[in-house]
């Protein structure tokens, strides 16, 4: 997970409207070219709805 940065993570989830489940933010990620160490991180974050991009971030970097 080392190589995950919120940068990196932000860029990946660019466009995505929220409220979404980890099924759209990955996604979203894919369509934006996103690495597959984010797809991967945002597919293990389970059916969750996030209402914000804050929410996304305090999962993938708190897990």
């Amino acid at each position: 997970m080392a190589g995950i940065t919120p940068p990196d993570l932000q860029k990946a989830l660019s466009g995505v409207e929220y409220p979404a489940d980890s099924e759209q933010l990955r996604k979203v990620a894919e369509n934006n070219h996103a690495s597959k160490e984010i797809t991967d991180r945002i597919s293990h974050l389970g059916k969750k709805e996030f209402q914000n991009p804050a929410e996304v971030s305090k999962a993938v970097f708190n897990e």
